[in-house]
Parts: structure tokens; C-alpha cells; sequence
């Protein structure tokens, strides 16, 4: 089984059935379409507040032209040392911003804590034009340790970015599964929090290479779509990327998969501490970080199982991610395969 990520997934069937429905006769080019010309109305009923939607094909178009529209080139952008902009986006911050800096913050399982990051931007000295002055906040929706902001937690960071004159983005690769962990309305830990934009991904969970750039301040629209056709990422077919989206919201799609995918990581996590695994900390979305003694982890490469070894969290960690389309069936006897071994 591939535990590698959930970017090995295939599409979903309703996802599939969408551009299909799309693949006959011609359409309007670069937006102008009626399906994309839903993407608004149906975002701004699942947030329950007026949106803007922007689609792209890449998470790393949807988190550096977000960011874009929201630094100026000088400026700093506050995240967590572990966020994803700041270890995978290689120097695409910096490209799409005109050169903003990333300015990296410590905190328990890459969650940023409202303390200390108050305290950190306390501590910053105006030096004029010497130094960079933050002028956002960027958080990931869940971790890139798998651990997931509450809402309080995101009102709390975003409570300071208002006191502060700083905007709150959010990196929502994983957001679907930080909503099927909490329980809670989209709306809760988004813009009643403060956030001002949100890469809403949906490639990971389903879709075929699409995620949305949703913005709560509709005024940034203009800006964040000069940036799309400046970085060559406005696709012509738009109603491609449309039509995934809209059928991923529709009947909470994108949470079924998303609740699907944490039900996989409990059911795998059961499995694995049952054998000797422990949890290198709370697992609270699709994705596990176990320690693993080298005799099981062999074991469990031995039985089939695909795996990364995480070394930034010690030697013996590693990082388990399951899907929409995960087979629990299959994790049943990838236990029983270990257990002859």
C-alpha cells in the first residue's frame, strides 16, 4: 500500500464525471465560461460570506500568488520553520512576491503559538530601510506534521495580525481534513478568524491538479488575477479547473473524501501501535508521524507498505499519509501480512 502522500491518489469518480461533462462542445476561454462563473456563488455559500475565486493547477501557485497580493516585494512574510512555503516552495515566495522574506518562527508540531508569535514580532527593531518589517502571517490548515489549528487558536493568531496591521493567509493544502477534524463551519476558522486569503486545496483529495485561491477581501481579486497571467498560470480551458471544483464542494464532497482519508490514518494508526509504533505527536488529520523500531519498519516494507522516513524528527520517525481512496480492507491485511512476518 502507498503511504508515501496523498498527491499519488487518483481522481475521484464525481471529479472524473465533471470534466467529462465538460469535454464536449465549446465554451468561452480564460474564465469567461458559465461554469467558472459559478465559482464565486458556490464558494461564498460553503464560507457563508461573499468570495472571490481565482483557480490554478498548483498548490504552489495558489500559495505564492495568494501571498503575493498580500506583501509588498520588501516586506515579511511570519510562518512557522516547518510550513510548507518555507521547506517545499524552493525560492517560488520570493519570485512570485518580487522578493518578500520568509521570516521562520519555532513551534510545537509546526503549529504557530499566539504568545510566542506576539512575543517574536514584539521583538522586532525597525531599522528603516536595513531591516524587513513583517507584513503577514501565514499558517497551514493542517500542519505539515499533521496537526490542526482549533478555531480559538486561529482567532487568537488572527486577533493579533489585527492589532498588529498585519494580513493572515492560510495554507489549506490539507484543509478539508482540518474541517473533518474539528467538526466545525468553514467560516470558524477562516475569515471570522481574521484570515484574509486561503489556498483551498483540493488536488490532494481528489481533483486532477486544481486549487482554489479564495479571498475573503473580494478587493484583492484584481491583483491576485494580474499575478495568475503574469506567472503564465491562467489556463485558457478555465472551465476545466472550474468544473473540479464546483464538483468538489457540491454535496460536501470534499469532506466526505477528507473524512474518508482521516478515518484511514485512525484505522492505520490503531494498527501500527499495536505493533510497538508510538505517535511522535498527535495525529489529527491524514497524516502520521510514528516511531517505528527498525525490525517493524522493515517488516512493514517488506508487506508491500510505501513510507518516508522523516528525519527532522529523529532517526526512527516516520511519515505515514493516507487518501480519499485509502482501502481500509487492505489495512486490515497489511496487519495480518506483518503479523506472520
Amino acid at each position: 500500500m502507498n503511504f508515501a502522500s496523498d498527491n499519488v491518489s487518483p481522481l475521484c469518480p464525481e471529479i472524473l464525471s465533471a470534466l467529462e461533462h465538460e469535454a464536449y462542445g465549446n465554451a468561452p476561454a480564460y474564465g469567461a465560461d458559465e461554469t467558472s462563473r459559478q465559482l464565486d456563488a458556490a464558494f461564498s455559500e460553503l464560507f457563508d460570506r461573499e468570495v472571490a475565486v481565482v483557480p490554478v493547477a498548483t498548490g504552489t501557485a495558489a500559495n505564492c500568488i495568494s501571498l503575493s497580493a498580500l506583501v509588498s516585494p520588501f516586506g515579511g512574510i511570519v510562518c512557522h520553520h516547518e510550513a510548507h512555503i518555507n521547506e517545499d516552495e524552493s525560492t517560488g515566495v520570493a519570485f512570485f512576491t518580487g522578493g518578500a522574506k520568509l521570516m521562520p518562527v519555532d513551534g510545537p508540531a509546526a503549529k504557530l503559538e499566539a504568545d510566542n508569535l506576539d512575543a517574536f514580532l514584539a521583538s522586532r527593531v525597525d531599522r528603516g530601510v536595513h531591516s524587513v518589517a513583517p507584513e503577514c502571517v501565514a499558517i497551514t490548515q493542517a500542519t505539515e506534521l499533521g496537526t490542526v489549528y482549533t478555531a480559538d487558536e486561529v482567532a487568537a493568531i488572527g486577533a493579533i495580525c489585527q492589532s498588529r496591521d498585519l494580513r493572515l493567509f492560510m495554507d489549506g493544502a490539507r484543509f478539508a481534513n482540518a474541517v473533518a477534524h474539528l467538526g466545525c463551519h468553514p467560516a470558524d476558522i477562516t475569515w471570522k478568524a481574521g484570515v484574509d486569503a486561503i489556498s483551498f486545496g483540493a488536488t490532494k483529495n481528489g481533483a486532477q491538479a486544481v486549487d482554489a485561491i479564495v479571498l475573503f477581501d473580494t478587493s484583492l481579486r484584481g491583483r491576485v488575477e494580474q499575478a495568475r497571467k503574469r506567472s503564465g498560470h491562467l489556463y485558457s480551458k478555465h472551465r476545466y479547473l472550474a468544473s473540479q471544483l464546483l464538483a468538489y464542494v457540491k454535496d460536501d464532497l470534499w469532506l466526505r473524501n477528507a473524512r474518508h482519508a482521516n478515518g484511514a490514518a485512525g484505522t492505520l494508526c490503531d494498527m501500527l501501535v499495536s505493533h510497538g509504533a508510538t505517535l511522535a505527536h498527535a495525529a489529527e488529520g491524514n497524516e502520521l508521524f510514528v516511531r517505528l523500531a527498525p525490525e517493524l519498519a522493515q517488516r512493514m516494507r517488506d508487506a508491500g507498505a510505501l513510507f518516508h522516513p522523516w528525519p527532522s524528527l529523529g532517526a526512527d520517525i516516520y511519515r505515514f499519509v493516507t487518501a480519499w481512496n485509502t482501502d481500509i480492507a487492505q489495512i486490515s491485511g497489511l496487519n495480518d501480512r506483518i503479523t506472520r512476518n
